[in-house]
């Protein structure tokens, strides 16, 4: 907008503010474009961010992203428009759900899973899109060319899940000395994360037995009963969108039958799991708001690493402990970074 100052001296002659009123109205007069112009750029600079995903916008992991994006200078309506598309809610699924964030002309893809990348970056491989690759290997999938240069048109973060099974499974043998049998429940998108906590357990002395999950809603009351008798009062949970989205489902579930639950990630104990390790999830959605700003405002994903998270975490929740009557080692109790009371 066309800003006026103050006047000038209170002494000038007429003739003069007379000049001076003619040169400004003429200004302004030439300037009677720029609210258009401004708005086109506004609209011009409208980011409008695509989100295939089955959790709810309200999520904690979304609430992450939005709150960072704000920081950033995001105003949703203004400058920015955030599409959720939930798959499992579309008849053609991801397929279906991914044409439709192409129908609104999406200028970047955020994208959680695998199916959602492998759809995206076949049917619109010039879109940009900031992967959280958390069940999937974008490398060896050949999304990235490699780490450090992607030289596609993929970039964001990458969560090495397979390599955290091995822990997982030794801090629950730590946490839980007395136990010596377990149960992994596993769905279609966390089956690599099942054979890693099958080829670690043996090492550290844990007998495993496994239930595939197949069709949505999962019944974890009939996968329970599938499970060895002996194997029932522990089951680990891979990282798995469905398994996140109904962690406080299965926060009572595990109460309810006196099992204690190990999970991938923090979100999962808030809501009343037992134990968890892994990286801060929510961290992972502000710096994938910060790609989408990087790429908002002119970087390449060819030209922007993938990064990986270096921190993780174990968090452990006493009231479910008490709840299912369990004691926690103190040796790992004293170990945790985070312990809810």
């Amino acid at each position: 907008m066309l800003g006026f100052g103050k006047s000038g001296s209170q002494v000038e002659t007429r003739p003069v503010r007379r000049r001076a009123f003619i040169t400004l109205f003429g200004g302004a007069a030439a300037s009677s474009l720029l609210p258009i112009a401004d708005l086109r750029a506004q609209q011009a600079a409208m980011t409008r961010v695509g989100i295939v995903t089955i959790q709810a916008p309200t999520s904690p992991p979304y609430a992450a992203l939005r709150q960072r994006l704000r920081e950033l200078g995001y105003i949703e309506g203004q400058n920015l428009s955030l599409y959720f598309v939930n798959p499992a809610r579309q008849p053609g699924g991801n397929a279906e759900a991914v044409q439709e964030l192409i129908r609104r002309k999406v200028d970047i893809v955020l994208a959680i899973y695998q199916p959602t990348m492998a759809t995206i970056v076949a049917a619109a491989p010039s879109i940009p899109v900031v992967m959280i690759a958390v069940d999937y290997d974008p490398l060896a999938l050949g999304y990235v060319k490699s780490l450090a240069q992607p030289a596609t048109e993929v970039t964001g973060l990458y969560l090495q899940q397979i390599d955290l099974a091995k822990k997982r499974v030794q801090l629950l043998t730590q946490a839980l000395p007395d136990a010596h049998a377990a149960t992994v429940f596993w769905d279609s998108l966390s089956e690599d994360q099942w054979r890693a906590t099958a080829t670690a357990a043996p090492a550290f002395g844990l007998r495993l037995a496994e239930v595939e999950l197949l069709d949505q809603p999962y019944n974890y009351e009939k996968a329970l009963t599938q499970a060895p008798p002996d194997s029932r009062s522990v089951v680990i949970f891979p990282a798995s969108p469905v398994f996140f989205r109904d962690r406080e489902r299965l926060a009572e579930f595990a109460v309810r039958h006196k099992v204690a639950t190990v999970f991938a990630f923090r979100e999962w104990v808030d809501a009343g799991g037992l134990l968890s390790y892994g990286v801060d999830f929510a961290a992972m959605f502000r710096r994938a708001a910060e790609f989408v700003d990087m790429i908002a405002k002119g970087d390449k994903p060819a030209n922007l690493p993938v990064e990986q998270p270096t921190k993780f975490e174990l968090v452990i929740n006493l009231k479910t402990a008490d709840a299912i009557g369990i004691t926690i080692s103190p040796l790992i109790l004293a170990r945790a970074d985070a312990v809810i009371e």
